[in-house]
């Protein structure tokens, strides 16, 4: 009996939770809505997600849980010149030409919720879709999308996939499919956002190269390494080329921090005021003293003034 009491409770407090978070609605009523797309003719890309989620649906809004990766690496990959979030989606096709989408509509609290039939016959929608607005590059965002719709649409089985540009365009036009991870944080393979930010890189490079838009510097990659051993080595020669260049060094640095010492414990002659913290002015003890035999003086003159 108390072990049922404990589970009610539980699930008490999880409807309440998920009222809160979603302002009083219930999963399922969240569930009725649907993501508008954000898409037109002509686009530089359109990006391809699987399915809308609940947060996603009950804001409408494409990516709009602060944990996803997608608005981050958009905006360090250089495709975006400002950190922009959801609240921007219906922006960027006319400010980038990124529009959004999804290969199934309907809304579920994840992606495992969806039947095989309905990727299946979301890759068929998609390509419809596709065919219609035509955008440069198809952009699927995470390979369990792609998978399908290569099996679906190029009748291929997709094995050991890389993720980048793949070798497929989109049948009766020249839209070309782009794969990357992801951009969830549950990614297993690429948890962080830096760790995708190359495939962003990559993506504006194709869609550049494609517009035969001039490369530019201001976006690089760079590749971060560290090794212990050769650290080690570069700091040995380093020193070494140190004491040829300054044979004194160490005895400089350690007259240097003798002095400085000196410095901190100087005894300075004192003044007649100093300031504070809130930029006031206060007088020393030697002021106050003064003043306070002055305020004992003429207290005593006038006590004599009142005895006459």
């Amino acid at each position: 009996e108390g072990k049922e009491r404990t589970e009610a409770e539980e699930s008490a407090k999880k409807a309440k939770r998920t009222l809160d978070r979603f302002n009083g609605m219930s999963v399922e009523e969240v569930m009725a809505r649907k993501l508008p797309d954000v898409i037109t003719h002509n686009l530089d890309m359109l990006i391809i997600g699987i399915n809308p989620g609940l947060l996603s649906a009950y804001k409408g809004r494409h990516y709009p849980n602060p944990g996803n990766h997608f608005w981050k690496c958009l905006y360090l990959s250089g495709l975006t010149d400002e950190q922009l979030n959801h609240m921007h989606d219906q922006t960027l096709p006319e400010r980038y030409g990124i529009g959004f989408t999804n290969m199934v509509e309907r809304t579920t609290p994840g992606s495992k919720d969806l039947s095989n039939k309905e990727i299946r016959e979301g890759g068929h929608q998609l390509l419809e879709k596709l065919q219609m607005y035509r955008p440069l590059i198809a952009v699927f965002n995470g390979k369990c999308i792609y998978e399908t719709f290569c099996k679906e649409i190029f009748g291929v089985k997709a094995k050991n996939l890389e993720f980048g540009l793949q070798p497929y365009k989109v049948p009766e036009t020249e839209t070309v499919c782009y794969l990357m991870p992801s951009s969830s944080p549950r990614c297993a393979q690429f948890p962080r956002a830096q760790d995708k930010v190359h495939f962003f890189i990559k993506l504006k490079e194709l869609r550049d190269q494609m517009k035969g838009v001039v490369r530019t510097q201001e976006i690089q990659e760079t590749s971060y390494t560290f090794d212990l051993p050769l650290a080690k080595e570069d700091a040995k020669r380093l020193s070494i080329k140190e004491e040829q260049h300054d044979p004194g060094y160490e005895e400089t640095c350690a007259h240097g921090s003798q002095q400085h010492t000196q410095q901190a414990f100087e005894v300075r002659p004192s003044t007649d005021t100093d300031q504070v913290s809130d930029n006031r002015w206060t007088m020393q003890p030697f002021d106050q003293l003064n003043i306070l035999f002055f305020i004992i003086v003429l207290f005593n003159i006038l006590m004599c003034f009142a005895c006459f």
